[in-house]
């Protein structure tokens, strides 16, 4: 397609497993997390909730920065790692998945938690007066219900893992089948002035993108026009 090279589909692939990897795990961690948000009244949620927001607002290379000091050889992560023969997550891809949960984790959490205050405490009260309990409340009223918040999730989470750039090229490098995804790989080519390249791989993720939001706007007008 388009004379892509190899090294494009390499990154290519890398690409889809991160995003891949990186949703799969974020909507495991987000479910719990923005059902606690939804519904509990500790007096950590609002701590909580702007540590989640964070990456909103931090600019990717001081996440990025600080990553590649904690997951380093000297870190307080990748330090014990290497202490006991295993790799440090630096330059890696485990790394980078590792920042990439964190980087996406705002666009899991909060679809999600959005859609929890929305179902509100009526129908699981429903459920739980004809003896369902708490996790057959949550698979057959909360999921069902919610399927909308989970498909924003996960399609936004996947498609800003897509668009990662200062947080992979921190932490990551840009090294061939381990990190170098197709943002990084763009920037490389444009360095080279191998514009030709950069152009089909920046037209690939613009006419994706474009189609992640309009299956988020056509969700979302789904589900409020099913509400009417």
């Amino acid at each position: 397609m388009w004379g892509l090279a190899p090294s494009d589909w390499q990154a290519i692939q890398l690409t889809i497993k991160l995003c891949t990897y990186t949703t799969l795990i974020l909507l495991c961690i987000a479910t719990p997390l923005a059902w606690w948000l939804s519904r509990g009244r500790s007096a950590l949620r609002t701590v909580v909730q702007s540590i989640v927001a964070l990456p909103l607002v931090l600019p990717p290379t001081v996440l990025g920065f600080y990553l590649l000091i904690a997951l380093g050889p000297q870190g307080f992560i990748g330090g014990p790692l290497e202490n006991i023969g295993l790799q440090h997550l630096a330059f890696s891809f485990e790394g980078i998945l590792f920042a990439s949960v964190l980087y996406s984790m705002p666009f899991a959490v909060q679809p999600l938690q959005e859609s929890f205050t929305r179902l509100g405490s009526h129908p699981l009260d429903i459920a739980a007066s004809l003896g369902a309990g708490p996790l057959d409340r949550f698979f057959t009223v909360v999921m069902p219900m919610c399927r909308g918040g989970f498909v924003v999730a996960a399609t936004l989470s996947f498609a800003h893992t897509i668009g990662e750039f200062g947080v992979i090229l921190m932490l990551g490098g840009s090294i061939p089948g381990e990190t170098k995804v197709l943002s990084v790989l763009i920037y490389d080519h444009t360095e080279a002035m191998n514009y030709s390249a950069a152009h089909q791989l920046s037209l690939l993720l613009l006419v994706f993108s474009f189609l992640v939001l309009f299956v988020v706007y056509a969700v979302n007008k789904r589900f409020e026009v099913a509400k009417v």
